[in-house]
């Protein structure tokens, strides 16, 4: 459970210098929100990285073994590419730092295919649950890091002073690894490439055939494209309301942060008592209804206490919708095709946040904050009425059972 919580932070850290840090960054240099949403796309590693996933999978470095050995290779890619972004100007070098971007967002992407698969084979059956919501609440823990401390040291400090001391906290990723022991069983692993890339593929549409996995793929893109929506230009609508760093850093990141990790520890307690559908349709109902507060806020403008209610509330519901989709994936994934799967299960869930949130900025700009909230609450639909079909109120499995069992 220790390991969990290191290699959890290490995991979540460099996806909010992404969505937290390069956007506040961006916008303090007058980048336009445009722009900004654009920037999203340099994110589609995370939505493809089930393409290169079965590489890690079939083969491995020549130190450490085959999952510590590809982790250390993505953390020190983390730890130096990071560190690089602020010693570039957005006014002068925008290519450039897009790059660098894409590059955080390949090593992070590689790093979460190598610390899934490690967890669910570190993590015994009846310690998934448990595991899990450490791992999400280390995961959301570490958005401190990018979205708290580094845009209070900017108040302070040069960005270049502030990325490098945001890249050291990978260190604690690395540090982990080194003493850690791997956990992998090299007998298990695929015998060719071609068995790595199409067994994973074929044993999940053998259980309910093509149209019943494609339902489970819609409804993990669908469930929560409205609250990634809805938080994609979060810090840029803070500004834009006329908080300062300072503020968004102490205030709304810290709500964001409780909230997230309040609605973990409570959906964990909640899905003690309730079934994973059940779960999925209780914290969906969250999830939509927590958007509706940000329509106030952008009428309301500076409100350092409502700004505060807002965001708790907002990141309640991601935070309960978190636990439930994980625990939905890991009951979904087969345990012969761990890595190979849940990197497809997790690539369609960060497709809203890269290519459809890639044009929130345009919205933005068309029809103002307000309207944009509203239309974030109307996508978030769609997901809750695919649960009909994957997720049935009244059933254990949705129909879609693991290894081939009648769901």
């Amino acid at each position: 459970m220790l390991t969990c919580v290191f290699l959890g932070f290490s995991s979540g850290m460099p996806l909010y210098v992404l969505v937290s840090l390069v956007p506040a960054w961006l916008r303090s240099s007058d980048i336009d929100l445009a722009t900004i949403g654009l920037f999203a796309l340099v994110g589609l590693p995370y939505t493809w990285k089930f393409l290169w996933s079965p590489v890690m999978d079939r083969y491995k470095l020549p130190f450490l073994g085959r999952r510590r050995g590809w982790a250390l290779l993505t953390q020190l890619g983390l730890l130096l590419s990071i560190g690089a972004l602020g010693h570039l100007d957005p006014a002068m070098s925008l290519n450039l730092i897009v790059v660098l971007v894409f590059l955080v967002a390949l090593f992070s992407a590689s790093q979460d295919i190598v610390m899934d698969a490690y967890r669910r084979e570190l993590l015994s059956d009846d310690e998934l649950g448990t595991g899990t919501s450490i791992w999400v609440n280390a995961y959301r823990i570490s958005g401190l890091v990018p979205g708290s401390l580094s845009l209070i040291l900017s108040d302070f400090m040069p960005w270049t002073v502030v990325y490098w001391v945001t890249a050291a906290f990978m260190c604690v990723g690395i540090v982990t690894i080194m003493v850690i022991s791997e956990v992998s069983d090299d007998q298990l692993a695929p015998h060719s490439l071609r068995e790595a890339v199409v067994s994973p593929f074929a044993e999940f549409f053998s259980r309910d055939g093509i149209r019943g996995g494609l339902a489970i793929l819609a409804f993990l893109f669908l469930y929560k494209l409205g609250d990634n929506m809805a938080t994609a230009l979060a810090t840029p609508f803070y500004i834009d309301m006329g908080y300062s760093r300072t503020e968004i850093g102490s205030v709304a990141k810290f709500a964001g942060l409780w909230a997230s990790i309040a609605g973990g520890v409570l959906g964990g307690i909640v899905m003690l008592r309730v079934s994973i559908n059940r779960a999925l349709w209780l914290f969906g109902f969250v999830q939509l209804a927590t958007i509706f507060p940000y329509v106030w806020l952008s009428q309301a403008g500076h409100n350092l206490v409502g700004l505060f209610v807002v965001v708790s509330g907002e990141y309640l519901g991601v935070g309960l919708g978190a636990i439930a989709l994980t625990a939905y994936m890991a009951r979904e994934t087969s345990k012969a095709f761990t890595a190979t799967q849940f990197a497809l299960f997790s690539s369609l869930i960060a497709v809203p946040r890269t290519i459809a949130n890639a044009s929130t900025g345009f919205i933005v700009d068309a029809v103002g904050w307000t309207a944009f909230y509203l239309l974030c609450a109307l996508v978030a639909v769609p997901g809750m009425l695919l649960l009909l079909k994957v997720a049935p109120w009244n059933s254990e499995t949705g129909g879609h059972a693991p290894g081939g069992a009648p769901g």
